[in-house]
């Protein structure tokens, strides 16, 4: 019979709590390391000594993903030239897999001697399906793509926040689509160079038409119906007093400043990024529309595309599978994405998914024909098939090394 070993590592930034367990949940060994190198060594040197000691064929060894604490390990001990002789598979699993998994075990404790035996226990019983694959080139990569993920998580919260200021100043801006880019500079020109609605309402048609044509450098095509549309949205705005005008307007320009600060890093990244991307097979820039920085974000979290059996585990993966509700003969239709998944991974495939759906004739039909199917969440709901549907060219280019070609009619 083929003996496993189970290793369990509650990762911390300081600290690394390794439970070594058997095919029979039985605990063989168990203790704190250092979180560094030495620490390292030292938990391949424990694992070495139960191996030799035990008659185990195999090692499976799995750890949370917990910020970036856990990946300096996890590439050690896979690379490790002694580990590789007992064909060492390492993990890094979802927290929430292991928090779900945890809570068949009614009333334990919270500590890190529980964390590790949870973890070596799900290892025991539900063997993941997605080995840690380090290599130096996705590693870089993944620092960069997550990084800018980061980046535009910050920019749509400070985008949200600025909206908010703005309806104390400017209530009906934003919702009267004036502007099609509230984040435009003609709208941020309106918006800073004017004190209060009542300036512009006090402002002359003729000037305040100028204005927009200087700011909008005459892109707009009737800028007098822009100026009256303008004058209208602010009749219809809440008023504030001087002293509440001021700090607001001061707000305002903090955030303004915040939004360009966010955009010029989200372009250096870019740019970055694409530069990277040099390094890397052209196969999924041959997809119209994906564009360098959001084919970075893909093959980064997927790495060597061997890991998964089919596109079906990759779309899990990503996050972009449904959850099923049956009862007897009866099956919904109208299910949700799964809670689970690579949070960087689905975000770059929906991204990307976007912008294929806009260049590409298949995708943007298969867009448009799942947008008529269902009355609420039309929008949200197209991209999200589209996305799976992607995920199916994405592994087979991937798979195959293809560069992709459309289907002829």
């Amino acid at each position: 019979m083929t003996e496993t070993l189970f290793v369990g590592i509650d990762v911390s930034k300081l600290s690394n709590t390794v439970r070594c367990m058997d095919f029979f949940g039985d605990s063989l060994f168990l203790k704190d390391f250092p979180n560094d190198r030495f620490g390292a060594e030292d938990i391949r040197d424990s694992i070495k000594n139960v191996i030799l000691h035990s008659d185990f064929t195999s090692v499976v060894i799995g750890m949370e993903s917990t910020s970036v604490y856990a990946e300096p390990l996890a590439s050690f001990l896979q690379n490790d030239s002694f580990l590789l002789k007992w064909n060492a598979k390492v993990f890094i699993l979802n927290p929430k897999q292991i928090k779900n998994f945890k809570n068949s075990y009614p009333e334990l404790p919270k500590t890190d001697n529980i964390d590790s035996l949870i973890i070596a226990d799900f290892l025991r019983f539900r063997r993941p399906s997605n080995e840690v694959v380090f290599d130096e080139k996705y590693v870089a990569l993944r620092s960069l793509t997550r990084a800018r993920f980061q980046l535009a998580q910050n920019l749509s919260r400070e985008k949200a926040r600025f909206l908010n200021t703005l309806f104390y100043k400017f209530s009906n801006l934003d919702s009267s689509k004036v502007f099609s880019n509230t984040f435009g500079a003609t709208s941020l020109a309106v918006i800073t160079d004017f004190f209060s609605v009542d300036e512009i309402n006090d402002t002359p048609l003729e000037q305040l038409t100028n204005f927009i044509a200087e700011k909008g450098k005459n892109h707009f095509a009737n800028p007098e119906l822009v100026a009256k549309e303008l004058k209208a949205a602010a009749r219809g705005s809440y008023r504030l007093s001087k002293v509440a005008a001021d700090s607001i307007n001061q707000l305002l320009a903090v955030r303004i400043a915040g939004i360009r600060s966010l955009q010029k890093q989200i372009t250096e990244m870019d740019k970055a990024i694409s530069a990277y991307m040099e390094l890397f097979p052209k196969v999924l820039l041959s997809i119209p529309g994906i564009g360098p920085v959001y084919s970075a974000g893909i093959i980064a979290e997927i790495g060597n595309i061997k890991r998964f059996q089919s596109h079906n585990s990759l779309a899990k993966y990503a996050g972009l599978s449904w959850t099923k509700y049956q009862s007897g003969k009866f099956e919904s239709d109208n299910t949700r994405l799964i809670n689970s998944g690579n949070r960087y991974l689905k975000y770059y495939l929906l991204e990307a998914a976007n912008k294929v759906r806009m260049h590409d004739t298949t995708f943007k039909n298969f867009y448009a024909s799942k947008l008529k199917e269902v009355p609420k969440h039309q929008h949200k709901r197209a991209l999200a098939l589209t996305a799976r549907k992607l995920v199916r060219l994405v592994y087979s280019l991937l798979n195959t090394n293809r560069l992709y070609t459309p289907p002829t009619k």
